[in-house]
């Protein structure tokens, strides 16, 4: 086992092939003895030695994972570990995310971890024309009723509910972000971004929130640290229509049919990764705008990256 620093505490970071864990990472290192650790492959890190980062693909399934509390003394962890419905299965993703999740916290009661943080997403309020103005973090989570796909969104959120109120000695804290672009981000609205021509539904331009991928590492650091448990939306104040961020990256928005309602999901599928999944359809219709007040005020948080910085990276990008 790498030797590692006994006044240091050891946090086991999910998800670690991902650019917002190694910036978390990144921010971490010099303050815990870290764990990287992903259900896709084994993370690597060119700018640290194994000795300082440990890393392991790790499906939390199977029996071994419990290895990796016996031989580090995890003391908190960092869960940004999630398979989503582009790149998996239906049965691989239940399997990750809910069983394995489940698996994580039992494991973490076990071996008595005290600390943990969550990333769930904004897309477990669900598109809808009838959402409020504002979504506080009260609002029902309406996504599993709009579309399957997003199913194992909410109950992972939900899983994660019943530890944090079940088990309060694990101190759970759960962050929903808005959309997360920047360098390295490879999620849908990063890569419409980035697009030259990029697909829209024509007469729908819906308000979004986006937040530069260095903010939201600071935002989990940050959630680490002070430790307050409960659910926290994450988002600035000022959001932008979609047809506008497009503009603002350089890329062309092309108007798709929006009616009927199939012909939409059935553009989106012939274009595969070129366009939105068929179960995000009604989020570039209809504004899913989420309240970050609560986040602000209870972890003196702010943003230092404006969002001009973030759309100026997809501008200066090859296309």
């Amino acid at each position: 086992m790498p030797a590692q620093d006994a006044t240091k505490p050891t946090i086991l970071v999910t998800g670690a092939c991902g650019a917002l864990a190694r910036l978390v990472i990144a921010r971490l290192h010099s303050q815990a003895n870290l764990v990287a650790v992903d259900f896709r492959r084994k993370p690597d890190f060119p700018a640290f030695t194994a000795a300082q980062i440990p890393a392991y693909k790790v499906d939390f399934n199977r029996r071994w994972s419990e290895d990796l509390f016996r031989r580090h003394p995890i003391s908190g962890v960092i869960h940004l570990g999630r398979l989503t419905p582009t790149r998996s299965s239906k049965n691989r993703r239940y399997h990750a995310n809910i069983l394995g999740t489940q698996k994580l916290y039992g494991l973490c009661a076990k071996y008595e971890v005290s600390r943990i943080v969550v990333m769930s997403t904004y897309y477990v309020y669900g598109a809808s024309p009838y959402n409020p103005a504002l979504l506080s973090e009260r609002a029902p989570l309406k996504a599993a009723e709009l579309t399957h796909e997003l199913v194992n969104s909410v109950e992972l959120e939900n899983l994660t509910q019943i530890f944090l109120w079940r088990r309060p000695e694990l101190g759970i804290t759960i962050l929903r972000p808005c959309n997360i672009i920047g360098p390295g981000v490879r999620n849908t609205i990063s890569r419409l971004l980035s697009q030259r021509y990029a697909p829209c539904l024509a007469g729908f331009s819906p308000m979004m929130q986006f937040i530069h991928v260095d903010d939201m590492a600071d935002a989990i650091v940050t959630a680490y640290h002070q430790q307050h448990r409960g659910i926290f939306n994450v988002a600035p104040d000022d959001f932008i229509g979609f047809h506008d961020a497009l503009r603002a990256c350089g890329a062309t928005p092309v108007p798709l049919p929006s009616i009927p309602p199939m012909l939409p999901q059935l553009l989106s599928h012939l274009l595969e990764n070129r366009g939105f999944p068929r179960h995000l359809v009604n989020y570039f219709k209809y504004p899913v705008i989420i309240d970050g007040k609560l986040f602000r005020q209870t972890f003196g948080f702010r943003e230092s990256r404006p969002i001009a910085e973030a759309f100026a990276y997809y501008r200066a990008l090859p296309r």
